[in-house]
């Protein structure tokens, strides 16, 4: 990487070749600082010297770390402090260091003990990304190239791992504590990490380029319906309704893509929930934090080494059917448990609520027919359509969008058939109004102008909706505080 660097007092990097007459001399003064970027010849030793001192720390690092691993009493780490902890290792690892001559500043020996300690008790190089609140997401692409999630965008870490086999350890490490396995003749898994964060590996052959892990970190805090608005994820007159809707126990179904919010979506609508109904989750890893106290969790199981005893999120929720739930929400509808889902919705469980991915409320009805269909069942499309339109209320469109920032883009109410189609109606959406000079998005939630399909049934329950919710939209701001 480093060997065109030549030994002078400056190296200059070319500017990259353009046609001359296609840029004006203004347009050139303004791109000529950046142009003649220069790279001095220590500056281009030093990055050298650098590179090879953090791979030969990685080296000691690795070595100590197998010393621990001989020396230490596996067994009693989990009861032993973490002072004592530190005092064992710190002794073993000066006696290695000793041994292996290798000389070290304060700085670096300050380092080498936390990655020691994250090495023995965490998740290895990874773990202070664990501890760091901004970061959302943690996607490794093979053992040197990790990549986190801050504030909706991806930036490429310095962190790495010093080859594959160290990057399996972790990852065998990490599903083996919740009995789940990952090998060549099942490369996938899904699992949870010990404080809740969703786990998701592939693993060689699959995986081409070395294993690939995703990381969901877990929110340690729970974000209210108020905290939301003041994100900007949606607005006072959107939460009013929806509380409205959640309150007189509708169907509502979270649609949206990967990483949309979704989760967070259905987390915060649970707050509107009392807390005298009984709530049962079911989840294939589970990461709903529900505010209520009768709270009744349950997370499906993958079969064994010898392909038995897998629990789906179908056998839960037909065993959720006996076990007097008020509600059941399932955290993500995927497969053939879309039939049990729909049926607990026409059957006496209102006010339950799944999520599914789809780009749009009427996709996600799409989405549900062809999971339907998929199942084997033998239904014509008039019947599947029904059961839907009478099974589900409501649909909550979340998206993600390109400045990195999370908003609820539309809510859709279902009203019924007509003939063989299901009709909808529109009540709320986020218009996009252009991006600014730093990037981020403008626009404003509005609603549609028309006026709720469950007036009555809200009314009846004691929730009036002032007319002026469904007005024109000039009354509400955007998440930019712009009317």
């Amino acid at each position: 990487m480093f060997g065109r660097f030549k030994a002078k007092d400056e190296i200059h990097v070319p500017p990259a070749e353009v046609a001359p007459l296609s840029l004006t001399p203004d347009v050139v003064q303004k791109a000529r600082p950046n142009a003649e970027r220069t790279v001095s010849a220590e500056e281009a030793e030093n990055t050298i010297k650098d590179k090879k001192r953090a791979d030969r720390l990685m080296n000691v690092r690795m070595d100590l770390h197998k010393r621990l691993l001989e020396t230490l009493n596996l067994a009693a780490i989990e009861s032993a402090s973490d002072a004592d902890l530190r005092r064992e290792i710190s002794a073993i690892a000066r006696e290695g260091i000793h041994e292996m001559g290798v000389v070290l500043n304060g700085v670096e020996q300050k380092q080498l003990m936390a990655d020691l300690m994250d090495e023995v008790t965490g998740l290895g190089p990874i773990e202070p990304l664990l501890r760091d609140p901004t970061v959302n997401d943690i996607l490794i692409n093979g053992p040197f190239q990790i990549f986190v999630e801050r504030a909706g965008k991806l930036e490429l870490t310095d962190i790495r791992f010093k080859d594959e086999r160290h990057l399996l350890r972790i990852i065998d490490k990490i599903v083996s504590a919740v009995g789940r396995r990952v090998d060549e003749s099942h490369p996938y898994v899904d699992a949870r990490l010990m404080d809740g964060s969703r786990f998701n590996a592939m693993v060689p052959p699959c995986a081409v380029d070395g294993a690939l892990v995703s990381i969901r970190k877990f929110s340690k805090e729970k974000l209210s319906i108020d905290e939301l608005i003041n994100f900007g994820a949606f607005n006072e007159a959107m939460a009013t309704y929806l509380q409205a809707a959640v309150s007189t126990r509708l169907n509502i179904v979270v649609s949206g893509g990967t990483g949309s919010g979704k989760t967070t979506t259905l987390n915060a609508l649970s707050g509107f929930i009392g807390a005298d109904e009984r709530i049962v989750t079911i989840e294939d890893t589970a990461e709903l934090q529900l505010q209520q106290i009768h709270v009744g969790r349950m997370e499906s199981r993958p079969p064994n080494v010898e392909g038995k005893g897998e629990v789906s999120q179908r056998d839960l929720l037909r065993n959720a059917l006996r076990m007097r739930p008020d509600r059941i929400i399932v955290g993500e509808t995927r497969g053939d448990e879309v039939i049990d889902m729909l049926q607990a919705m026409n059957t006496g469980h209102d006010g339950s609520m799944t999520t599914i991915h789809a780009n749009t409320a009427r996709d996600s009805v799409s989405r549900m027919e062809n999971m339907i269909s998929m199942s084997g069942i033998d239904m014509p499309l008039k019947a599947m359509r029904g059961q839907i339109s009478s099974a589900v209320n409501l649909i909550v469109q979340v998206s993600r969008l390109t400045d990195g920032s999370r908003r609820m883009v539309s809510i859709t109410e279902i009203t019924g058939m007509e003939g063989e189609i299901i009709s909808m109606q529109e009540i709320f959406k986020f218009e996009q109004m252009g991006i600014g000079e730093d990037g981020k998005i403008k626009g404003r939630f509005m609603p549609s102008g028309l006026r709720s399909f469950y007036t009555e049934r809200f009314r009846q329950w004691g929730y009036n909706l002032p007319s002026s919710l469904y007005a024109d939209a000039t009354v509400y701001t955007d998440p930019d505080g712009e009317t």
